[in-house]
């Protein structure tokens, strides 16, 4: 069985200001409480980056990092990631929406995947897990996104 999620949230700003800020890529570990660092390290074309995140330590002292690829379409607000280096992911595909709301932008995350068989975690446990988290990711997002745009 593959993995899916589907979470979103509305940030209280503007599409574009939304869209400028959550794809400033060597941003993230400002806009993400996960990220230590973000490298680019190909600009593919004009749209489409490979990038490496790393990750703060976890409990345990392994500080996880990967590349990925993410392209982007800003004529319909939307961009498309997967992993490259996928670890304990078999592939983990992340598609981004941004659509026009009351009183600001949805921002919308879908995350496919499937998880190697020697995974520590069963595709069942890392979608409950990957909820749980990008819920976390998304509020902290849209408090610090809200903050920039009221500075602007």
């Amino acid at each position: 069985m593959a993995g899916h999620t589907d979470n979103s949230i509305v940030i209280n700003a503007p599409l574009d200001v939304v869209w400028r800020i959550t794809n400033d890529l060597e941003n993230w570990p400002n806009l993400f409480t996960e990220y230590a660092k973000t490298e680019i390290v190909e600009q593919v074309d004009d749209h489409t980056v490979n990038f490496r995140l790393t990750m703060h330590p976890d409990g345990q002292g392994n500080q996880w990092s990967w590349v990925s690829q993410r392209s982007w379409d800003e004529a319909t607000h939307t961009t498309k990631s997967h992993r490259i280096e996928t670890g304990w992911f078999e592939y983990m595909h992340i598609n981004w929406y941004y659509e026009p709301a009351d009183g600001g932008t949805t921002m919308r995350w879908v995350q496919d995947f499937t998880m190697k068989p020697d995974a520590p975690f069963k595709d069942e446990q890392m979608e409950a897990n990957l909820n749980k988290n990008t819920k976390i990711q998304m509020q902290v997002i849209k408090e610090r996104v809200e903050a920039q745009a009221a500075q602007s």
